[in-house]
C-alpha cells in the first residue's frame, strides 16, 4: 500500500527551528511531485511547499518564503522541510502530500495523503 509517513513534529518557542521528514513506502513514488500543507486549529488545510520529482523545481507560500527550505533524498524518496524563525501563526498539523504529473500546490492536486505531524510554536 502506497504510503507517506511524516515524523519531526513537536514543540518549539517561536524563533526556533524543526525539520520534518517524510518518507514515501514505495517506489511508485520516486517520479512523483511532493509537498506540504499545513492546518491550523479551526482554519483550512494551506499549501507551505512543493518539491518536484527531481528537486530543482521548488515552490512556497507567500507567510514561509525566507524561513522555510525543501529538500529531497531521491534515493530515500524523502521529503524534509527545514523550518526556521518560527512563529505561532506556524502551529497546525503539517501534512506530507504527493500528486503524479503536477505541483501539489493546491488541494486538488493532491493524489496522495500522509496522516500530519504537529506542529507547535510557542510565544
Amino acid at each position: 500500500q502506497e504510503e507517506l509517513a511524516e515524523s519531526g513534529g513537536g514543540l518549539v518557542q517561536a524563533g526556533g527551528s524543526l525539520t520534518l521528514s517524510c518518507a514515501a513506502s514505495d517506489a511508485a513514488f520516486r517520479d512523483h511531485a511532493m509537498g506540504w500543507f499545513r492546518q491550523a486549529p479551526g482554519k483550512e488545510r494551506e499549501f507551505v511547499s512543493y518539491i518536484n520529482w527531481d528537486g530543482v523545481r521548488i515552490g512556497f507560500a507567500d507567510s514561509v518564503k525566507g524561513r522555510f527550505t525543501i529538500s529531497r533524498d531521491i534515493d530515500k524518496i524523502t521529503i524534509y522541510l527545514h523550518m526556521n524563525n518560527l512563529k505561532p501563526e506556524d502551529t497546525g498539523v503539517y501534512y506530507c502530500a504527493a500528486s503524479r504529473g503536477v505541483l501539489p500546490n493546491e488541494i486538488p492536486k493532491v493524489n496522495y495523503w500522509g496522516k500530519g505531524t504537529l506542529v507547535t510554536v510557542s510565544s
